[in-house]
Order: structure tokens, then C-alpha cells, then sequence
């Protein structure tokens, strides 16, 4: 007999070798907001049917937990693949990123476009084998065989991601006679995938989980054109590359032909910047203010400063107005739920000097320019000041540069709005897509330990706080750009490896981040690492990385 805790209850109870964690949670009569699809056991993820061989200390989760969400998500990915396979024989179903509130997918080999027809026959399918409540099953298998069951099915990206990584077993999973792997757990059986939708988008297919706000609900889809065009483009330029799974990039490390990649990914980049400085400088009025915007750790300071040079060589004079500067003073900063200072609302930012400070520069008038000390939380004046001719651009970057309410007594006419975004192309294979979220995070790891003296332990646990003050503040205003700039490139995840592994290993197990920082570390074991030498002081993985001739 073996003690378990339940953290779900706080009970303590001993059982015999080899009880499932389904088994524990009927016998400790464990209800959650929504049924229980897997556990953590000692930190690390589970699935209900794994047996318990010592003592450990286990918290059961639902669908409303980030990593019940993605077991739900993973586990539709399934249906949709058996739907698809089981409809339309032959062909290949990929599930490429996350766009309006849901995931895009397109199928290669059919002839014409996807219809809405064949979405809707898809779709019924679907309802069919969820109402069918057919388990997954999981199986280890040597890594070889799992490469000759892929290879046989057609599963070419799947075969070359498990040729370059260095394991002798490897899961596979069933549905019935389908099969397919995964990176992450699945939930008990197709019954649990309830809630869903599946819509024609665009070219291919949009596939809805449900919300997170309310869980018996589909998400609503929210029309982002900008960002999916941006998606279209760098998922073009990782085709020409061919550089568009995983596989494809560790097998050019090996070929040693990762030193071209670098250089062509960034000189994609710089044609990219240069392109948008030249429509700046080409339009009929020139804007006077440009204002950039993006999520945490989306390179957008590196990215105003490589525009700002590029604007100088299209003839402009571009200025930088920091944002953080316009901080209210401390105690004037508005709290949140909590009692806590919420630095990130737009309220935490002087927006009546700001406007008037830009008013008078545009007036050609001369301003004192205010600096906020973090230290004292006070605004302070140090005596430098700032004026502007008519050649001059003002460059202004900060979470809140795209809603109109910051900005709100400056013409329209005059403004440039830019979105910046790590928007990960690459996947790990056709079903096995590599979320945006989670490349932003691993930068914001890498850049905190080295620069903020955080510990990935430390970046974990306040990420959540803010992906919040994201989807309040950032995403709504992101389809108000002018232009979307995406500063992810296609060889970033082998560099990142390299600072991120050693930094996450060192999270102690008994911390919630060793959730987090598993995952992640799961995530690195099928990535070839990329040396960093060949990267230009310009680029903006520098800015996390470190190497960079800018100043920040």
C-alpha cells in the first residue's frame, strides 16, 4: 500500500500498487467545475489511466486548467485527423496556428478549395465519433518502429521529427484504427470533446474549442485578416526555405547548413523593415507620429530602433518618445481586483501630458521631456528636453500605442500604427503546431535571468498575470495596425535552446513552475541546438540573447 495526497481535497490515503488515478479520483468522490480529464502527479502532467507505483502527491484538473485546455484541443486534433482520414482517403490534414479564437487548418491533395459542404460533412463526423466515445490508447514503442508506422501512413514530418531526436521509445497513439502522435497528453475518450465547431475560413478550415470565460460554449470567431495575412506570408517563406517543420530545420543543422538559414531569415527581416520605412516616407503626407505595439517579449524595442535607422536611410529624422516615461506618479496608479498596483492598464499612464507633449512638438514648439524613476515611483525632470521640424517622425512604442484612447487628441491622418508579434511559423509536424505564447515566453525566461536577475521560476509564475493584461490591453486594439512586422525567425527555437534548458532545469520540483518548466523542457528534447555566432548584433533575438548593438 502506497500513501497518496490529494491536493484537490487535502485527504491523505493509502492504495495498493498499480491503482489508476482514475480509480483514485472516483473513490475520493472528486468534482471539479467540469469532468476531470487528467492530473498532475508530483508536478508533472498525467493521464487518468497511469498507475500509481509510489508515494505522490496528485492534483486532479478539468478543462477550465491552461493544461486541460490543451489536453481538450490536442485531443479534437485527433478527431479532426480520423474525421478527415475517414472522408477523404489520401489526403493530409494540417493544423498550422492560432487565429481568431481558433485553430486554421487546410488539407492538401483534395482537388479544388475546401467547401463549405465538405466542412460541415467533416464536421458531422466529427459529432459522430465524439458520441461514439471511443478511448485514445496509448502505446510505447521502440522510436524505429514508430518511424516505419509513420513513414507507412504518410506521416513524412512525423518520421523526420523522431529521426533527429535521439530516443529508443517513443509514444504513438490510437483512435481506433487511426494513429498519430502528439506532444502532450490526450483526454480518457472522444465523449469528453463536446463542445466544438469547425467553420470554412478562408482557404481551409477554422477549428473552435470551447471559451474559457464559459466552457459549454464555442469561442466566437473574431475576423483578424491582418494577422492571418502575416501568417500566410512567413508560412510561404518557410515553404521556399522548406525550413517549415522542426525536422526540416534539425536535419539543415546537421547538413551544417544552418549558417545560410540565419543569414536569409534575417535578411528577410531587414527587407521587411525596409519596405515599411519606404512606405512611410512615400506617402502623400508623411505621418508624424509612428506607434508600435505588441505582447511581452515581442521584440518591439529592438524593432522601433532597426526602423529608426531605416527611416534615417529613406531620408526622415525619426525621434524616440518612451512611454514608460509617462507614468503616473506611484500612488496615483489605479489598482486592480487584488489591491495591487495594475501597471498595466492605460490609466497607469499620464495620457493628458502625453497628448500635450505631442500637440506642442507638432505645434513646433520645444518640450521638457518628463523621466519616471522606477526606483522613487515619481516623475521626474532631469532637464533634457525635445524639438521637431517638419522632416521629423516620432517613434513611440508601449503595450498601448494601438488603442485610440491613448493617443485621442492626435489626428488620425498623422499617426502610423504598427503591431509586432513572435508569430511562430514552425511546427513540430502536420498536427503539432509550436504556439506563439510559448516562444514569447521562453525569450521572456532567457531575458529575465540574464538581464533582470529572475529565475525561470520566477517568469513562469507571473506569466498568467501577464497573458491577462494581453488580452485586455494588446489583442483587442492589434487589427488597428497599419502594418502587422512578425520579428519570430525560422531558426530562433534551436538558439533559444541553447539559454533556455539550463535556466529551466534549475526549477525545484516542488514549485507550480516545474508544471510549466516540464512542458517546456519536453518541448526542447525534439530541437537540434543552433550555436548563436553566425547571429547579426542587429537582430532582435539580441535583445534577449544578448550581443546587441543597440542600447537599451
Amino acid at each position: 500500500m502506497i500513501e497518496i495526497i490529494c491536493q484537490n481535497n487535502n485527504i491523505k490515503k493509502k492504495y495498493s500498487l498499480g491503482t489508476t488515478l482514475s480509480d483514485i479520483a472516483i473513490d475520493q468522490s472528486i468534482y471539479l467545475k467540469q469532468p476531470i480529464i487528467g492530473a498532475f502527479v508530483n508536478n508533472k502532467l498525467k493521464e487518468l489511466t497511469y498507475n500509481i507505483y509510489k508515494p505522490k502527491t496528485i492534483e486532479f484538473i478539468d478543462i477550465t486548467h491552461p493544461d486541460g485546455m490543451r489536453m481538450y484541443v490536442r485531443s479534437l486534433s485527433f478527431v479532426l485527423q480520423k474525421a478527415v482520414n475517414e472522408l477523404l482517403p489520401n489526403v493530409q490534414l494540417n493544423i498550422e496556428h492560432s487565429i481568431s479564437n481558433g485553430y486554421y487548418c487546410d488539407i492538401e491533395g483534395i482537388k479544388g478549395n475546401i467547401t463549405n459542404e465538405m466542412v460541415f460533412k467533416i464536421g458531422d463526423k466529427m459529432k459522430e465519433i465524439i458520441n461514439s466515445d471511443i478511448p485514445f490508447k496509448r502505446n510505447e514503442i521502440l522510436s524505429t518502429e514508430a518511424i516505419e508506422l509513420f513513414e507507412k501512413s504518410n506521416f513524412l514530418e512525423k518520421a523526420r521529427l523522431f529521426k533527429s531526436r535521439p530516443q529508443l521509445y517513443s509514444s504513438v497513439y490510437r483512435l481506433e484504427k487511426t494513429i498519430d502522435y502528439f506532444y502532450g497528453f490526450l483526454v480518457p475518450s472522444t465523449g469528453y470533446l463536446k463542445i466544438f465547431d469547425l467553420v470554412k475560413y478562408y482557404e481551409g478550415m477554422l477549428l473552435i474549442p470551447p471559451k474559457k470565460t464559459n466552457y459549454l460554449e464555442n469561442e466566437e470567431i473574431i475576423i483578424q485578416d491582418k494577422l492571418f495575412d502575416i501568417f500566410r506570408e512567413y508560412k510561404n517563406w518557410g515553404e521556399i526555405l522548406n525550413v517549415g517543420y522542426i525536422g526540416n530545420i534539425n536535419e539543415c543543422v546537421k547538413e551544417r547548413k544552418i549558417s545560410e538559414l540565419i543569414k536569409i531569415s534575417e535578411a528577410l527581416q531587414e527587407k521587411k523593415l525596409a519596405n515599411i520605412a519606404d512606405t512611410i516616407s512615400r506617402k502623400e503626407e508623411i505621418p508624424k507620429l509612428i506607434l508600435i505595439s505588441g505582447p511581452s517579449s515581442s521584440g518591439k524595442t529592438t524593432f522601433a530602433q532597426r526602423l529608426a535607422v531605416q527611416l534615417k536611410v529613406a531620408g526622415l529624422t525619426p525621434v524616440t518618445l518612451s512611454l514608460d516615461n509617462y507614468f503616473v506618479d506611484r500612488e496615483l496608479t489605479p489598482k486592480d481586483e487584488a489591491g495591487e498596483y495594475d501597471f498595466e492598464t492605460l490609466e497607469a499612464l499620464d495620457i493628458k501630458l502625453l497628448n500635450s507633449n505631442l500637440k506642442n512638438l507638432f505645434d513646433g514648439k520645444e518640450i521638457d521631456l518628463p523621466k519616471f524613476s522606477f526606483q522613487t515611483g515619481k516623475r521626474e525632470y532631469d532637464g533634457k528636453k525635445l524639438k521637431i521640424n517638419g522632416k521629423t517622425i516620432i517613434i513611440a512604442e508601449g503595450i498601448h500605442a494601438l488603442n485610440p484612447k491613448l493617443t485621442h487628441s492626435i489626428p488620425t491622418n498623422v499617426k502610423y500604427n504598427i503591431y509586432v508579434s513572435a508569430l511562430t511559423t514552425v511546427s513540430l509536424d502536420n498536427h503539432n503546431r509550436i504556439p506563439t505564447t510559448d516562444t514569447r515566453l521562453i525569450r521572456r525566461i532567457i531575458r529575465d535571468y540574464k538581464y533582470r536577475g529572475y529565475s525561470a521560476m520566477d517568469t513562469i509564475n507571473r506569466w498568467q498575470s501577464v497573458r491577462n493584461g494581453e488580452e485586455k490591453h494588446i489583442f483587442p486594439y492589434q487589427e488597428n495596425a497599419d502594418v502587422m512586422f512578425n520579428t519570430a525567425v525560422h531558426y530562433e527555437t534551436g538558439v533559444l535552446k541553447r539559454y533556455a534548458e539550463p535556466i529551466l532545469q534549475e526549477v525545484p520540483s516542488n514549485n507550480i513552475a516545474y508544471r510549466e518548466a516540464t512542458r517546456l523542457l519536453k518541448f526542447f528534447s525534439y530541437i537540434v541546438p543552433i550555436p548563436d555566432q553566425e547571429i547579426p548584433p542587429t537582430s532582435i533575438l539580441r535583445e534577449f540573447l544578448g550581443g546587441s548593438s543597440f542600447k537599451y
